[in-house]
Order: C-alpha cells, then sequence, then structure tokens
C-alpha cells in the first residue's frame, strides 16, 4: 500500500467550511502520479502510456482547511490492458475515514490510439501492491 499526505489548503475548502468535493479528485490524482512514480514512471508525458477510464469518490466524512489527511493508494484488480488502484483518505489527527475512491485505469497506446497489454514488468509492479477486497 502506498501512502501520501496532503494538509488542507484553505483554497480547497467551499463556503460550508469543509473540504469541497471536487478537491477529493485533485487528491486522488495526485496519490495515482505518486504511485506511479514508484513504479519507476515519470510525468513525461512522451512516455505516458496511462489513460483514466473512470473514477469515483464516496464522501463519507467531512473533512476540514489545515487537516492533515493521509491518501491510501492500492491496485485492487487487474486486467489484461486495465487496472484498478483504490483508495482510502484519513484524517491523520483523529484516523477518522474522510472518503473513499477508485480509479480505474487503462493502458495506453497514444501513437495507435488504443488501448494495448499491460507489459510484464508493469503487471510485476502492479501485483507487489494488489489487495483484493
Amino acid at each position: 500500500m502506498n501512502e501520501m499526505t496532503i494538509t488542507v489548503r484553505f483554497c480547497e475548502t467551499d463556503a460550508l467550511g469543509h473540504v469541497n468535493n471536487t478537491s477529493y479528485f485533485i487528491y486522488l490524482e495526485e496519490a495515482r502520479v505518486k504511485y506511479f512514480e514508484t513504479l519507476g514512471y515519470s510525468m513525461d508525458v512522451k512516455k505516458w502510456h496511462f489513460i483514466l477510464a473512470s473514477t469515483k469518490c464516496d464522501f463519507l466524512s467531512q473533512g476540514y482547511f489545515n487537516q492533515i489527511l493521509t491518501v491510501k493508494t492500492w491496485v485492487s484488480r487487474i486486467g489484461r490492458k486495465s487496472f484498478q488502484l483504490d483508495h482510502e483518505i484519513v484524517c491523520s489527527q483523529t484516523n477518522n475515514l474522510i472518503a473513499r475512491g477508485n480509479a480505474i485505469i487503462v493502458y495506453f497506446d497514444f501513437q495507435k490510439q488504443e488501448s494495448a497489454d499491460i507489459p510484464d514488468l508493469l503487471r510485476e509492479g502492479l501485483a507487489q501492491n494488489l489487495i483484493e477486497s
């Protein structure tokens, strides 16, 4: 399982004082990028092979300005051409589960504009973080 922390900025909150729902998707994106980096993939767009097919987030509790949130990321499914990352966002101070989300990522050949089989090396890296639900 991969973990990263985020301190909630004021601009990520709404008029009600809690984290705006769109901010959670930014947190999940940042967690995915950090996860790809642990697998050896940089954000070099000329070498990028991933496309986001689907993402969702369930809001379970409210987050607030200046809270420290921990985003946990793991692989829950590996297919032939795609895989699923699952996430939990937890308040570090209270250990309260704030949100739960997931993303389906497709391995993509941008020159051919089509999905492609996940290479063996990537599949091995994903399998090291596989936690089936």
